[in-house]
């Protein structure tokens, strides 16, 4: 605005100037005026200046301002954030516990489960041995008494081999028969030959226990009819002869052959 004031004011200056050099004016008659200007032009700049300043300090203080908010915002999101995560510790340090407790009473439960079981069984455990140590000496009588009766027919039976050597041997030679351990001190193995029209030296056996008074057969190779087996033996149990047994079995060997 001054500089479009100072440059009209220097056109009409110039104009006066070129009017009263061609020709005189009434204007170069009146009084010098002095409207100040220069002063005006002075107190515009300051006035500029100091606006300025004003701005720029107003700008820097917005700045300020608004760095410091976003600070403040920053902290407060920031404690914001803090405080959550202590929160959620907080939180699974509760569950943790609470759970430690519901195991800590389960485990008291359990115990007292564990103590009150183990309570009954021993009570069960000290009734079940007086029985048994009852049927202990019941069964150590029984034994005893088996023994002597093993003792007994022991004792028979080896009377009885002193007189049936020379019949055994008899048997042996005319059924084929030989007479093996089975591997058990009341038990023998007979074993025939010649039972097998195809293979004369194919074997058939039987295993005879003689840990009672009747006899008993446990085992045979070939299988036969347990029905007939235990017919002859109710024979011989029967005669108490022991040829019949013999017979018996090798006439079962040779029909299961035949079979």
């Amino acid at each position: 605005m001054a500089s479009a004031f100072e440059s009209s004011l220097s056109s009409s200056l110039s104009g006066r100037q070129t009017l009263s050099a061609t020709a005189p004016s009434m204007a170069d008659s009146l009084p010098s005026i002095n409207f100040g200007f220069d002063e005006l032009r002075d107190r515009m700049a300051r006035f500029s200046a100091r606006f300025d300043a004003f701005i720029e300090q107003g700008r820097k203080r917005v700045l300020e301002e608004r760095n410091q908010f976003r600070m403040n915002v920053a902290e407060l999101q920031e404690d914001q954030r803090m405080k959550k995560k202590d929160m959620e510790i907080l939180q699974h340090k509760t569950n943790t516990h609470q759970q430690m407790i519901s195991k800590e009473a389960a485990e008291t439960r359990e115990m007292q489960a564990a103590i009150a079981s183990l309570t009954e069984q021993r009570d069960r455990n000290k009734s079940m041995r007086d029985s048994l140590q009852q049927q202990i000496a019941e069964t150590q009588k029984e034994i005893e008494a088996r023994l002597a009766a093993q003792r007994a027919h022991a004792q028979y039976i080896e009377s009885q081999s002193r007189f049936n050597v020379p019949e055994l041997d008899f048997w042996m030679q005319n059924l084929c028969l030989k007479i093996e351990g089975a591997g058990q001190t009341d038990r023998l193995r007979f074993v025939y030959t010649h039972v097998d029209e195809k293979d004369w030296d194919r074997e058939a056996w039987f295993e005879l226990s003689t840990s009672s008074r009747d006899y008993d057969v446990r085992h045979c190779r070939p299988k036969l009819e347990r029905e007939k087996v235990d017919r002859v033996l109710e024979r011989v149990n029967e005669t108490r002869d022991l040829a019949v047994l013999l017979k018996g079995m090798r006439e079962l060997f040779v029909e299961a052959m035949k079979s």
